[in-house]
């Protein structure tokens, strides 16, 4: 596995990795989401993410919606807490169409005021929808209790009443601060031969100009756990417990990556998996997340659930928490938890379009991109004793906050 690498003079970079087959996948992250957002823009981000496809200077709503579908490919997008990405995938002889694309939208968007408006009513109904299902919405109303009063905890789509409010010099002070040459990174994985690719992206990316973030974002530094009960109409109990977790690049990052897996992962041998719904049949959604962002991390459970059965079941959570703070894995359960994470990683290798989202966000986050080898060395050097010690930083029951949506 070997990735090309190159910065523009500009300070744009740019990650390839060659792929054999006819298809390739290309994106542009931008160092800029929701967190990045002051107190009335919230949900700017996600709303100038609709909005670069709906005219630049040259082009059309509706030329721009064709311009990769007329040769087969897809074009798409989306913003998280810390990043915007525009991505495509094709066929390798369409690279330039590609970059060509996404170098006019993302610089020469012109946000038309009828669109702008139309626009608003359609991320509204996207807020109203989400609003109509509470195992979603839970979701980031949790991360709003986690990170009371930062932008971290404000909800990617914003509100209505944010959204309302936004114009054209709203949307163009967001981007003069954050979409920066610098602030961005292109990733690649296809056929292409790379000095090919070094100058296509600098014919459509390298005249504009270089800029630096004119403030840091705001570091998230006090978290004071709590717990809330919310009465809704629901047919379930929806519920949440959690605490702060460790940052991207923090030495214990993987560990935590590793003690998640064992505990809520996406594998149906997990421990939450196992010793509640298989062995009670108390819920069919029970999950454990890790998130990590640049400066700060959440660790979560999140569970759906009959009253009946929500006490029980949060004894049982709470359970496997204190077992993996006091006793330590053995060697034949760290060895398979190690070998079915390196597994995960492994087919999620395999997925040209998930390496292409992948190698792009860590080279903006951290600089520098893990090779799979690499990643199953920081994997097979943990010891239980790391994971014990992980568990009970993060695991521990005095700092874990709750959130509750109880039937009315």
């Amino acid at each position: 596995m070997q990735y090309y690498f190159h910065t523009l003079s500009n300070g744009l970079r740019l990650v390839h990795k060659h792929a054999s087959g006819v298809v390739a996948h290309c994106g542009l992250t931008i160092n800029a989401g929701s967190r990045d957002e002051t107190p009335k823009e919230q949900g700017l981000a996600h709303f100038i993410e609709h909005l670069v496809f709906k005219g630049t200077s040259k082009r059309r709503a509706y030329q721009i919606l064709s311009h990769m579908e007329n040769v087969g490919g897809e074009i798409n997008a989306y913003t998280s807490k810390e990043d915007t990405c525009i991505y495509a995938s094709f066929m390798n002889m369409h690279y330039g169409r590609c970059l060509d694309l996404i170098s006019d939208i993302v610089f020469s968007s012109v946000f038309p005021d009828k669109e702008i408006e139309k626009e608003k009513d359609v991320v509204i109904d996207e807020i109203n929808s989400y609003k109509d299902n509470p195992g979603e919405q839970i979701f980031d109303d949790f991360d709003d209790i986690i990170f009371h009063g930062h932008p971290l905890g404000n909800n990617i789509l914003g509100t209505p009443a944010h959204l309302r409010k936004f114009g054209k010099k709203h949307i163009n002070s967001f981007i003069t601060r954050n979409y920066l040459p610098s602030e961005m990174v292109i990733s690649s994985v296809g056929k292409i031969d790379f000095a090919r690719l070094v100058k296509l992206v600098e014919r459509y990316f390298g005249h504009w100009p270089a800029g630096l973030r004119p403030n840091p974002r705001k570091p998230f530094v006090e978290y004071l756990p709590s717990q809330k009960f919310v009465k809704r109409r629901n047919h379930q109990v929806h519920c949440m417990v959690g605490n702060t977790a460790y940052h991207a690049d923090h030495p214990k990052k993987t560990a935590m990556v590793l003690l998640n897996n064992i505990l809520g992962g996406p594998g149906l041998n997990s421990r939450l998996n196992m010793g509640v719904r298989e062995k009670y049949g108390f819920c069919y959604n029970l999950e454990s997340h890790y998130q990590p962002y640049s400066d700060t991390g959440i660790f979560s459970i999140y569970m759906g659930t009959d009253s009946e059965h929500i006490d029980k079941t949060l004894n049982l959570v709470k359970r496997e928490l204190t077992l993996l703070r006091e006793k330590p894995l053995g060697s034949l359960q760290l060895k398979r938890a190690k070998q079915q994470l390196q597994g995960q990683v492994a087919i999620s290798f395999e997925s040209n379009l998930n390496e292409m989202l992948s190698i792009g966000k860590s080279l903006l986050m951290y600089d520098r991109i893990d090779t799979l080898e690499e990643i199953n060395d920081k994997i097979q050097n943990l010891s239980a004793l790391e994971l014990q010690e992980v568990a009970n930083e993060v695991f521990d029951q005095n700092r874990l906050s709750m959130l509750m949506f109880q039937p009315r």
